[in-house]
């Protein structure tokens, strides 16, 4: 069995399955297996899952660069058969220009999951300044379809994202520190231990969302959507809650 065989058994994918197919298995997975789900007295579970966590996070950043590889041709032919533009060289292309720029170009970014090309592209939609090493604080993503999107240990700190789409998204320990959330669709957002103190979380939707382990101290959650009926649909398992303005306009205590 090859290298890429083993990465989609992995995964438990058949080969030649898509991108979209490999972005999911993993977060299925990590889910599952991620060692902070894990009891921390319960040393040889917690090491197994730690393993299955290292397995699973190279099938999928294998199958993910022989997936963007493989698109990479369509998006950025007719960029490199054009003369060089005035612009700085794309780090993207397979091979360098065959005429130097005038002054060097900058350094590559650090090579990371958060600085793949997937995400290059996606925020360049945006027309966001670069930020460095998962700095996205501040950043403008208001009315942004995010749906699945993998933003763990990612800063985003007093970041706008009010009526984002951020459906089924990975937020593990992500920081939204005073973030605009206000009518997101959040809605199975996975939000284990991430920091939402002092966020803006009004009249959005919170259905299927696990926050278990995160910070909601100070946050505003006001006419927030939680469940059906007296039903909640709301995972809070270890949740900080201290001030939390709760949806029916309580200060929770």
């Amino acid at each position: 069995m090859n290298d890429l065989d083993r990465c989609y058994r992995l995964l438990g994918l058949e080969p030649g399955a898509s991108l979209e197919e490999v972005n999911q298995a993993y977060k299925d997975l990590a889910f599952i297996w991620h060692p902070d789900r894990i009891p921390q007295d319960n040393l040889r579970l917690h090491q197994k899952a730690q393993d299955k966590l290292k397995e699973i996070n190279h099938a999928r950043d294998r199958l993910r660069e022989v997936k963007t590889r493989d698109r990479t041709p369509t998006a950025y032919t007719s960029q490199q058969r054009k003369p060089p533009q005035s612009s700085p060289p794309s780090y993207y292309q397979s091979s360098p220009p065959k005429k130097p720029p005038q002054s060097p170009p900058p350094p590559p970014p650090p090579s990371s999951y958060s600085q793949s090309s997937r995400h290059q592209s996606h925020y360049a939609s945006y027309s966001q300044p670069k930020k460095t090493h998962g700095d996205l604080s501040g950043v403008d993503l208001r009315g942004a379809n995010l749906q699945e999107k993998d933003f763990s240990y990612r800063n985003l700190s007093k970041a706008n994202l009010s009526e984002a789409n951020l459906s089924d998204a990975f937020l593990h320990k992500v920081n939204l520190q005073e973030a605009d959330l206000s009518r997101a669709n959040l809605f199975r957002a996975n939000l284990l231990q991430a920091n939402l103190s002092n966020a803006n979380l009004r009249e959005s939707n919170l259905i299927g969302a696990d926050f278990s382990g995160a910070d909601l101290s100070g946050a505003d959650l006001s006419g927030a959507k939680v469940g059906a009926g007296d039903r909640i649909m709301v995972k809070l398992t270890g949740a900080n809650l201290r001030g939390t303005i709760m949806p029916n306009g309580q200060i929770h205590q």
